[in-house]
């Protein structure tokens, strides 16, 4: 049993019976229970710490962050303590956005909220919407604060009125904390060029480059392209410090316990906000080590553990999103494992997944999918994924290389085919994308482009070619299918639900202009969205499409996340085949990732337990599952199903 179980149940009816504690000594009882745990992990960081400093200064921290917190927040962490694993529930459906190219603002996007009703979305991750620097600021990621609102976006106040009305609708809000990193123009950052000692050990700072020639043995570079190396010279100081990411972004030195205390109030600020899941951005490189990438380390994944033991006693109704897009096996690493099994986050994009789909559209072929996903131990009962196609960033090629030779291909070739298929290069290829990040090093890159104009859309409304249309809008709704019924949270990214395409404005605007990402961030088209009830265009099908089987995915309870998502090895190299299973009752996921027709022989269906004609159906159409001549199941040209026995 994880600190949260234990939390859940101590919290429980049962438990508690119809004697009423007080939250504050509900408080109290979480601290005591995580006391030992939160012990042994800060000291894992700073034994040389004294001992004064976590027998008071933590202690002090924790409980004037919690007398912080809204009376109304502390009640809804009460309910879903005692509502148990909410995350993982199959009526969870999300959406990302950047608020001002979806809505302008905070007060128009609270304005849309019967948008996402009618969708069914109940689930938002606005991007960054706090103060950054002007100009250049990673799309928000480089932060001057963590909890106050930028006033392009509008004021406190309007977030403040937005989660309320949210919380009214059962709509959870995810913001991101920038938890590595601030901008060279945060507080401490500015209190460090003028000469601050205390400031300048918040960060990696250095008076000579002896130190950082080290890291750079072994750090490899982000930003190749557009922020080579990993230390910028301030003058202000004369020192140089360290900045993985762009020059303007200095990384947090969690050596320095100081630093630790106060993002801690950092996060609960964002929290107190009326957020329900906090995204941890860049968390795989919040420990640097000399003579390592700094990545990953073991002193990152205790760090935390020990943010969410102490938010758990804060604020156990407040969930992590671990943003850590690494390798398969290295992903469920934050989820915790051994002793920090589910102690970590209990959320982490599916990265995997993501990057299988996209070389599946490529390859016309699952093999790799269903190896890879196979080839990966099933994540703590206590944790949920995110499973996505599209996100505001670019498309890694995170493949498992052992996997990748096991098909008998090599890794190298085979990535340069996926970002030639997708970034140009191939002439036969419907996809329209750009290349992100290109390192002529190592032959690496990154894609970029709207799911629409990477599935092919795009190319075929300009061959005016309408089989070209009808498959791409297939794609588009297969992948989307495969992700809303897939084990975990699924989220559309904003646009993609009417089939935005590619937005080449980016090109005219001088602080964008060198990210092609801008291309797939595109202003929600409003006039579009108006017409989607009188158009047959492929606006209209793609949402209607999603609309319904949102509505499908909330009403069956096999769709809640418990582990019970078994991956098929099909005889047909083409199609992918998940089933959900619980409690006697399973739905097989059917997908063809082919633009041809392909089949799947009767006995292999019912040696799976599926059965066909009127004992099943298609939950998708309401239609049986007709074989042809009594033998095979033919599947359409990128064929989408949701079978289950009747």
């Amino acid at each position: 049993m994880n600190q949260a179980a234990l939390h859940q149940l101590l919290a429980s009816k049962k438990v508690l019976g119809e004697a009423k504690k007080t939250p504050t000594e509900l408080f109290h009882q979480r601290f005591h229970t995580n006391l030992t745990y939160i012990k042994d992990l800060f000291f894992s960081l700073y034994p040389a710490s004294d001992t004064s400093y976590f027998s008071k200064k933590l202690p002090e921290k924790l409980e004037l962050l919690f007398k912080e917190r809204p009376e109304a927040l502390k009640k809804q962490d009460l309910e879903r303590l005692q509502e148990g694993n909410w995350y993982q529930s199959e009526k969870l459906v999300g959406m990302q956005l950047y608020v001002d190219r979806f809505s302008k603002d905070l007060k128009g996007l609270q304005d849309r909220l019967p948008y996402f009703q009618d969708l069914g979305v109940n689930f938002l991750h606005l991007m960054p919407i706090t103060t950054r620097p002007n100009g250049e600021n990673d799309g928000g990621y480089a932060v001057n604060s963590y909890h106050e609102i930028d006033p392009r976006y509008g004021t406190r106040e309007d977030f403040m009125e937005l989660s309320q009305k949210a919380r009214e609708k059962n709509i959870f809000l995810m913001l991101d904390f920038v938890v590595n990193h601030t901008s060279d123009e945060f507080e401490w950052a500015k209190k460090a060029k003028k000469g601050h000692k205390k400031y300048q050990d918040y960060y990696y700072t250095f008076d000579d480059r002896s130190i950082p020639d080290e890291y750079e043995k072994n750090l490899p570079e982000i930003f190749p392209e557009s922020a080579p190396g990993n230390f910028t010279y301030i003058p202000e100081m004369e020192k140089w410090v360290m900045t993985v990411f762009n020059k303007y972004q200095w990384d947090l030195n969690y050596r320095n316990p100081e630093v630790f205390l106060e993002m801690l109030g950092n996060l609960m600020a964002l929290a107190n906000m009326g957020v329900d899941v906090i995204r941890f951005d860049a968390l795989a490189f919040l420990w640097k080590k000399l003579g390592t990438i700094s990545q990953n380390l073991p002193e990152a994944h205790t760090l935390i553990s020990l943010f969410r033991m102490c938010l758990q006693v804060i604020a156990p109704g407040v969930i992590l999103l671990a943003e850590a897009i690494v390798a398969p096996r290295n992903i469920l690493k934050y989820f915790g494992e051994n002793q920090f099994e589910g102690n970590e986050c209990e959320i982490a994009y599916n990265a995997s997944l993501m990057a299988l789909l996209w070389n599946s559209i490529a390859t016309k072929k699952s093999s790799l999918m269903i190896r890879s996903l196979n080839g990966v131990p099933n994540k703590p009962i206590d944790c949920t994924w995110i499973n996505y196609i599209r996100c505001h960033d670019d498309i890694g090629l995170g493949y498992d290389d052992d996997f990748v030779r096991e098909m008998g291909w090599e890794p190298f070739p085979h990535k340069q085919f996926i970002l030639n298929y997708y970034c140009g290069r191939l002439e036969w290829s419907p996809a329209k994308g750009l290349m992100f990040m290109y390192n002529p090093k190592n032959g690496d890159g990154r894609i970029t482009g709207s799911a629409a104009s990477l599935l092919g859309l795009e190319s075929a409304l300009e061959q005016k070619n309408e089989i070209s249309v009808s498959y791409a809008v297939d794609k588009i709704i297969m992948m989307h299918g495969i992700i809303l019924s897939f084990g975990g949270i699924p989220l559309i990214y904003a646009g993609d639900e009417i089939a935005t395409l590619n937005d080449y404005s980016f090109l005219e605007d001088e602080d964008f202009k060198n990210d092609s990402r801008w291309v797939n961030r595109p202003k929600q088209d409003w006039e579009v969205v108006k017409k989607l009830d009188t158009s047959n265009g492929p606006a209209s099908i793609v949402y209607k499409t999603l609309r319904k089987m949102i509505a499908i995915r909330k009403d069956q309870e096999v769709f809640a996340d418990h582990n019970n998502t078994v991956i098929h090895d099909t005889p047909n190299p083409h199609i992918f085949v998940f089933e959900r299973k619980d409690a006697g009752k399973s739905i097989w996921v059917i997908s063809n990732f082919d633009e041809v027709s392909q089949s799947l022989d009767v006995s292999w269906l019912l040696s799976n337990g599926i059965l066909t004609g009127e004992a099943s159906v298609d939950l998708l159409t309401g239609n049986p599952m007709t074989l042809n001549g009594n033998k095979d199941f033919y599947l359409k040209p990128f064929g989408h199903y949701w079978i289950t026995n009747v």
